[in-house]
């Protein structure tokens, strides 16, 4: 394979990864904000702010261009988001 084809494939990879991290760091976003008044734990208030800090952060368990680790730690805060969610929708609701 030629060099300069390896390096654009390379570069789109990185891009479309980089693009995956920025859109599962707006979906947590959206889900804090979303779940602001909604009683949620502590607990999983810091698991959302440490996912947002470590995406942004530089230093990461993989390197920056691959961007799996900050998606897989994004995926992690929206799933503990909705079960808190969840959890706190089940406390309010009357009998």
């Amino acid at each position: 394979m030629d060099d300069k084809v390896l390096w654009w494939l390379l570069g789109v990879a990185t891009l479309a990864t980089a693009v995956g991290a920025a859109w599962m760091l707006l979906r947590v976003l959206r889900a804090r904000r979303a779940l602001r008044d909604a009683g949620v734990p502590l607990r999983d208030k810091a698991l959302f702010w440490g996912a947002v800090l470590y995406t942004v952060s530089p230093v990461d368990v993989l390197p920056d261009p691959v961007y799996l680790d900050d998606i897989g730690v994004l995926v992690l805060a929206l799933r503990a988001l909705q079960t808190a969610a969840q959890g706190a929708a089940a406390r309010q609701k009357p009998g």
